[in-house]
């Protein structure tokens, strides 16, 4: 066996051993500090009664002090998508006049995602991309598609609209693609992220009514997923006759995020699928895909 493996191991159970006592340390510390140090303190001046009272509160109660850091108000933003965003179509005008949204913004600026949990800075990041998407549609004053923001002479500029530094988060300015590519998919490894992240396309998923949270994040991913594979049949349907999965352009764009085959893609996708024909399809890797024709006109609400 290797040494440095079994003295780890003679370590941990040695850990092990120590670990109640420690627990018993842990606990006793705090009420010896609340026994002996006030009186030390008042005598010498230090600090009021009050403060010290209050300072003593925090030891006893850590959690107080880590609440603070698990997670992130996106209540400004959740009214506003339940209230101007209706089958995934965006009343931009209603988000531009919104002096919540430019709090919401503000907001995002100001908060440091490194300080929270995983699933609420995934959350955090996902709401930040669709907030900001949803600014740069405005900023433009673009009401046709997002691929006519930074064009010119009739094509993209290099940076197009993806590459405009606008998104103010964490303190830092970055681009969209900052955001999805560099952050996102490299730092979570969560495909269901592209259920998620609306580029202001039809051809994209639907935007959802509701804020993303890190408590009801993963079943707000399944329901994307559901809502793109299963009931978008112009994005994504399983023709199980001509043995052919029609598919968004993102699971081109992105095959590497599901598993890089044909095979891979088609077992992801067979999640969202009940048992029967459809899903022995997908499951079985043994079928053609054809890319479905993706329409970049604006996700807008008329109203």
């Amino acid at each position: 066996m290797n040494t440095s493996f079994a003295d780890a191991l003679l370590s941990d159970a040695d850990g092990a051993r120590r670990d109640p006592l420690l627990h018993q340390l842990a606990a006793v510390a705090p009420l010896v500090g609340v026994s002996f140090l006030p009186a030390i303190a008042r005598t010498r001046g230090w600090i009021a009664r009050t403060s010290l009272a209050a300072a003593f509160a925090l030891l006893l109660s850590p959690s107080l002090l880590l609440s603070q850091h698990t997670a992130m108000d996106h209540s400004d933003f959740d009214r506003l998508l339940r209230q101007h965003v209706v089958n995934g179509r965006v009343d931009y005008d209603a988000f531009d006049r919104a002096t919540e949204f430019k709090r919401y913004l503000s907001l995002l600026d100001a908060t440091d995602p490194a300080a929270l949990p995983e699933k609420e800075r995934l959350a955090y990041w996902i709401n930040t991309y669709n907030a900001y998407t949803i600014e740069l549609i405005n900023q433009h004053k673009e009401r046709q598609s997002i691929r006519n923001i930074n064009k010119s002479l009739g094509f993209l500029r290099l940076k197009g609209p993806w590459g405009e530094r606008l998104v103010k988060a964490g303190g830092k300015t970055l681009t969209l693609d900052d955001v999805e590519h560099r952050i996102i998919r490299k730092e979570f490894r969560e495909p269901r992220i592209h259920f998620a992240l609306v580029c202001a396309a039809l051809g994209c998923p639907p935007l959802r009514s509701e804020a993303y949270t890190g408590a009801a994040l993963d079943a707000q991913l399944e329901d994307q997923g559901r809502l793109f594979l299963r009931e978008s049949p112009t994005k994504n349907r399983v023709d199980v006759e001509a043995r052919t999965v029609f598919v968004s352009l993102i699971f081109n764009l992105y095959r590497e995020d599901f598993g890089g085959s044909n095979a891979t893609v088609g077992s992801f996708i067979a999640h969202w699928y009940p048992e029967g024909p459809e899903r022995r399809l997908l499951a079985s890797g043994d079928f053609t895909t054809r890319e479905t024709p993706y329409d970049w006109s604006l996700n807008r609400l008329v109203r």
